[in-house]
């Protein structure tokens, strides 16, 4: 699969200004995750994946723990998962995941950045057929040989695994990132994972130049200014 995981998932954190968003963003995840599969992360992997990034990406102490405490409560925000898909500039294909409690609101907001940048948007499935959907879990472990037996006798479909320098990235479809990461606990015990996430690979790339890249750029950023928006999947390569 290679290494395009690292860059067609555009980055939330761009700037320093950026920090609220992103403990905004994290905040709002983890609310999910708590209250969809329960407040004890190690019980929930999901919310203890979600834990560990937020760990790493500098997000303090006191916002994860606000959120769990509103997943315990039962109250406070009712956020829904919305996804979008479209095309941007060049014909490049583009997937916005969020989280949002007004979605008439969310979809406007959305609907204005890819007309404003020339893009269009699409119906649902009109691009995500040309990614995968998967689980990506990287770590230092130099033994590829034991990890996939631990994999396949747990019952993951492993679609693909990377040795580079001593670092092992893992790929399975989604569906079975518990089952993937509870499979590597069991063998290895705690694991500081460098990757750890679910996201959209595309299966191939779009190429854009000139003008195109500019505007992809402006699509990008108006994106990435909006609460709601939590993630963004692209082909384009430039």
């Amino acid at each position: 699969m290679g290494r395009a995981y690292q860059n067609r998932k555009v980055s939330m954190a761009k700037t320093a200004d950026a920090k609220a968003k992103v403990y905004s963003k994290y905040g709002r995840e983890i609310y999910m995750a708590a209250k969809s599969g329960g407040i004890d992360p190690s019980g929930n992997l999901t919310l203890r994946g979600l834990i560990d990034r937020a760990k790493k990406d500098q997000v303090p102490t006191h916002v994860i723990e606000k959120a769990i405490d509103k997943a315990k409560g039962g109250g406070g925000e009712d956020f829904a998962p919305a996804r979008y898909e479209g095309f941007g500039p060049g014909g490049c294909m583009v997937i916005v995941d969020c989280l949002t409690d007004n979605p008439n609101r969310t979809f406007g907001d959305v609907r204005l950045c890819f007309t404003k940048t020339k893009c269009k948007i699409g119906t649902q499935g009109a691009v995500s057929h040309m990614f995968d959907h998967a689980a990506i879990l990287a770590f230092k472990y130099g033994d590829e040989d034991a990890v996939l037996e631990a994999l396949l006798s747990a019952d993951v479909d492993v679609s693909d695994i990377e040795n580079e320098d001593g670092k092992l990235t893992v790929f399975t479809p989604h569906a079975d990132y518990a089952k993937a990461k509870q499979a590597l606990t069991d063998l290895l015990g705690e694991i500081d994972f460098e990757v750890d996430e679910i996201q959209f690979m595309p299966r191939s790339v779009t190429p854009i130049g000139g003008d195109d890249v500019a505007m992809f750029e402006k699509f990008l950023d108006m994106l990435n200014d909006l609460d709601d928006v939590q993630n963004v999947f692209h082909d384009a390569e430039y």
